[in-house]
């Protein structure tokens, strides 16, 4: 009866799911400029503006009206320059600039920043964001791009505070020089004389040669230097706190050279690593080496956990950009002869969104800061002079400027169309090593499912084997790489299907791409099992949880199967529900899809607020008593992968005729009660365990097994054992495999 309205369900699960996508009218793309108006009223940009006007067809950009006049125009910072934080997404500002070049005001509308939903307040970084409001943007650009925002900054969010100011400034002179605001004009960034780089010169220079003839720049701070600096800056609380040693030792001894040229960049780097910068240099990018010693580290340490350079930035003209962890590398020494030894030696590569050219001077900015609290900080910067020397350079006067195209003005990341194959070519290349485990690891699977017979009579070895590879996945898939599937990636797959479908957007995360190709394909072949049994770090963590509490002998509770039954249908209509949500507000979807604990657990380590820790750990108590608690009966994820999972093709679990029959030894051990009472196992629910396989083969617990060797061991069966009901009917049969439901009708 429940198979026959399961089967009821299933289909108008999937009518309504093509009756959304079919007649749903299309959505706007969920990070599109017109998406977020629609969300955000004008005044909240520009506290007098009435309305929006209509979209520029040569730029994003929206003019801002009050009546019928134009008082500002808004734009979306992404659609201008990268914006990625921590969580390796974007940052999403719409930021409004008055004709003035002064800023009305910026309001963040998206963000999967973890530093921020881990305990800082939103309301925070919304008044840092607001805080730009009446700031000159022209004037800061070109006067003080390097130092600290112009408001207050986020104790404790030091990287992601930097790439949002990064993002304002940039896409704003961006913006006014596509506008005209300023007197910046798309024509007036090729004003001048128009200067190259000479790259024919490959002559051999020591480090004298270098430092001498200047394609090598220093910097020398001493801690009296600092100091005073602090001193000047006027902050009571840095000045407190001094930094300690005499005042003429070295703070830092900082040295930086622009790439460019390959006579300079041969000689520091030395012929092999040369070549690989080469191999790693795609077309338009510039590469920078930097060196220092002393006590301060221009790298710090916030790039190990955001991928961002926080202490450095080159700027140039209103221009800078900053470094992330994709294009460095560190080295351990100089290749220049006669270089001395450095503490530090960094090869950068900029951005690919970075509008920078090598042949016009440039500043390498130092952002040094002191503690002044638990968590505050604050900061001051320093700045080297950069130009390439004069037997590099070709300068040619221009008969007429050439007109700066669309793309120019905008960086590579123009008109909020995505940028080419190569960004996530070099995403996958700068990952070779977790790509190549996760590839491994899901081969190993492979051959597991392959081979699930001869590790089902072998108990022990595919119980330390299944062990093992949740441990693999919860530590090193979890933990470390943080590549757990959500349903909101399926949210964003419906959702790209309804706008404007791109590859290039789910191949910029490698693992949670490989991930669910790999998941895709077991799908078909063998159902959810692959997927929610062994590749999933929640389901791990649950298991091996439920597993130390059987062995310090907590109680396992059975769910009478009429109740089980009904509940594990809740996790179908939660899918059901956010799925249709995420069509009209894939935001609001975002948000509700935080019944899936795997933010909270696995990508930001338990690191958040009180009430998602206190939700986790219920669910994850819960499962100490009941295993896989979630995964039966609230997993939206699980719901999404079971439903095609539906066509699988394979069924190689065995189970003999009888099975359910009157036995229910297999049933009474599964861990998520996926074999019902009849004896078939449910696909939608199994987790590929296998334990149901080991008590298929067990000839000690199975009765078939007990008979079958009964009759090998002493030429006939037990008075009792051929005999498993009142019936008489004897309970070994020929074995087959089964697994949908005419298999036991039949």
């Amino acid at each position: 009866m429940f198979r026959r309205y399961a089967k009821y369900f299933l289909a108008c699960a999937w009518a309504s799911l093509i009756l959304v996508l079919v007649y749903q009218p299309v959505a706007l793309a969920a990070d599109d400029l017109d998406f977020f108006l629609e969300e955000t009223p004008a005044n909240t940009i520009f506290p007098e503006a009435v309305s929006y006007g209509q979209r520029r067809s040569d730029a994003p950009i929206v003019p801002v009206l009050a009546g019928d006049e134009t008082i500002g125009y808004v734009f979306l910072n992404t659609d201008f320059v990268g914006a990625t934080g921590y969580s390796g997404k974007p940052i999403y500002i719409l930021i409004g600039l008055r004709e003035n070049g002064e800023i009305a005001g910026a309001k963040l509308v998206r963000h999967s920043e973890p530093i921020v939903l881990a305990g800082i307040p939103q309301e925070k970084i919304e008044n840092f964001i607001a805080g730009y409001a009446g700031s000159d943007i022209l004037t800061m650009a070109r006067e003080r791009a390097g130092e600290p925002p112009p408001v207050d900054i986020v104790s404790g969010a030091t990287v992601t505070i930097m790439v949002m100011d990064d993002s304002i400034k940039r896409a704003s002179v961006r913006a006014a020089r596509i506008l005209g605001i300023g007197g910046l004009t798309q024509e007036t960034a090729m004003a001048g004389p128009v200067r190259t780089v000479d790259t024919s010169s490959d002559e051999v220079l020591d480090w004298t040669d270098l430092i001498g003839g200047g394609s090598v720049r220093r910097l020398r701070l001493s801690v009296g230097d600092i100091n005073q600096a602090f001193i000047d800056q006027g902050n009571e609380k840095a000045i407190a706190r001094p930094e300690s040693g005499d005042e003429g030792e070295t703070f830092i001894d900082l040295y930086a050279a622009s790439l460019a040229v390959p006579a300079i960049a041969r000689n520091l780097l030395g012929d092999q690593e040369y070549r690989n910068y080469l191999d790693r240099l795609e077309e338009g990018q510039s590469g920078f080496l930097i060196m220092g010693n002393g006590r301060y580290s221009f790298r710090g340490s916030g790039y190990v956990r955001g991928g961002i350079f926080d202490r450095i930035q080159v700027t140039q003209g209103e221009e800078h950009l900053r470094f992330r962890d994709r294009g460095y590398k560190n080295l351990g020494e100089v290749a220049a002869v006669g270089a001395p030894e450095f503490r530090e030696v960094a090869l950068f590569i900029a951005p690919d969104d970075a509008v920078f050219d090598p042949a016009n001077p440039w500043q390498l900015q130092l952002l040094v800061q002191r503690a002044v609290g638990a968590l505050e900080k604050v900061f001051v910067a320093f700045e080297l002079s950069y130009q390439l020397p004069d037997a590099y350079v070709i300068v040619e006067e221009p008969a007429t400027a050439p007109p700066v195209s669309t793309e120019q003005a905008f960086g590579r990341q123009s008109l909020g169309v995505p940028q080419s194959d190569a960004l996530w070519l070099r995403i996958w290349e700068q990952k070779p090593y977790q790509i190549a485990i996760l590839l491994f690891a899901i081969g190993i699977l492979t051959l597991i499912f392959f081979a699930q017979d001869q590790l089902a009579k072998h108990p022990k070895l595919g119980d330390w084997v299944r062990i093992g590879f949740l441990t693999f996945t919860l530590f090193w898939l979890g933990f470390y790489a943080q590549a757990q599937l959500s349903v909101v990636n399926v949210f964003a797959f419906v959702n790209a299907l309804l706008s404007d479908f791109r590859w290039e957007y789910f191949l910029l995360e490698p693992l949670i791409f490989i991930l669910w190709s790999s998941t895709a394909a077991s799908l078909i072949l063998w159902g959810r099992g692959p997927f929610c049994g062994w590749l999933c770090p929640f389901g791990a963590l649950q298991e091996l949880t439920n597993k130390i509490a059987k062995f310090f002998g907590v109680p396992q509770i059975t769910v009478p199967w009429w109740v089980h039954e009904r509940l594990r249908a809740v996790k179908y209509l939660i899918f059901l529900a956010l799925i249709g949500i995420s069509v009209y507000s894939l935001t609001l979807a975002e948000q509700l899809a935080e019944i899936e604990p795997f933010k909270t657990t696995i990508v930001l380590r338990f690191m958040r607020a009180w009430p998602y820790l206190l939700f986790a750990g219920a669910l994850i108590f819960a499962g100490l008593f009941i295993e896989r608690f979630f995964c039966r009966y609230l997993c939206p994820l699980g719901a999404a992968l079971s439903i095609p999972g539906q066509l699988h093709l394979f069924d190689w679990l065995k189970r003999y005729s009888n099975c359910g029959d009157p036995c229910q030894i297999c049933a009474q051990n599964c861990m998520v009660q996926a074999i019902e009472p009849s004896g078939r196992i449910n696909a939608n629910e199994c987790m590929d365990c296998f334990h149901c396989q080991q008590l298929y083969y067990d000839k000690d617990v199975c009765p078939v097994m007990i008979h079958k060797f009964a009759k090998v061991n002493k030429g006939n069966a037990p008075k009792d054992a051929g005999n498993a009901s009142s019936t008489g009917t004897p309970l070994y049969r020929r074995p087959r495999r089964l697994g949908r439901a005419r298999d036991i009708e039949s």
